[in-house]
């Protein structure tokens, strides 16, 4: 999101001026009134790559965006919460799933949206699940069984291809990468 789309201040209400302000090096939302900055920074989504017997939970999307697609259980951080205990929550509201992380898997930059995913190789606790409200259906699939065609985010499918690269060998490493 571009600054500029900031219109009025978060503090006064007042209309901002759109300027880089003394110090800075980027263009801010500044308001005239109460010298307020306001910054937009990148969003965090944190989630997880559910494992049970060699197969990844996916869940099917019930929200846009990408409504009707297939995504790994994963949103927005909350504040006030740590990545890991993001991922647990968002695996759990998303896909009605117990799991135990493995350890951080990827760190995904997808600069045209200005978010990056932090995802969490993680051990299904039993093969039972159940779908929140964000989520039409969940289901376990083996490399094989993706529906790749239909995968939500390039991030996941990105996500997907290098977990079961590396699922072939049993040694998994911190996947950096960026979408542009």
């Amino acid at each position: 999101m571009h600054p500029r789309l900031i219109q009025h201040c978060n503090h006064c209400g007042a209309p901002v001026d759109h300027r880089v302000p003394e110090g800075d090096t980027h263009l801010r939302a500044v308001c005239p009134a109460c010298g307020h900055v306001q910054y937009e920074n990148p969003r965090n989504i944190v989630g997880t790559v559910p494992v049970w017997e060699g197969r990844v939970l996916l869940c099917k999307r019930a929200i846009e965006p990408r409504h009707g697609l297939w995504t790994l259980p994963a949103g927005f951080m909350e504040l006030h919460e740590t990545t890991e205990q993001g991922a647990l929550r968002e695996t759990q509201e998303e896909a009605g799933v117990d799991v135990e992380l493995d350890g951080l898997y990827c760190v995904v930059n997808v600069k045209p949206v200005s978010q990056v995913y932090l995802l969490y190789r993680a051990r299904m606790l039993q093969p039972t699940w159940s779908p929140g409200l964000e989520t039409l259906e969940a289901q376990l699939f083996s490399p094989s069984e993706v529906p790749w065609e239909q995968l939500a985010f390039r991030a996941v499918g990105e996500t997907l291809r290098r977990f079961f690269a590396e699922q072939q060998t049993g040694h998994y490493n911190l996947q950096v990468f960026d979408i542009d």
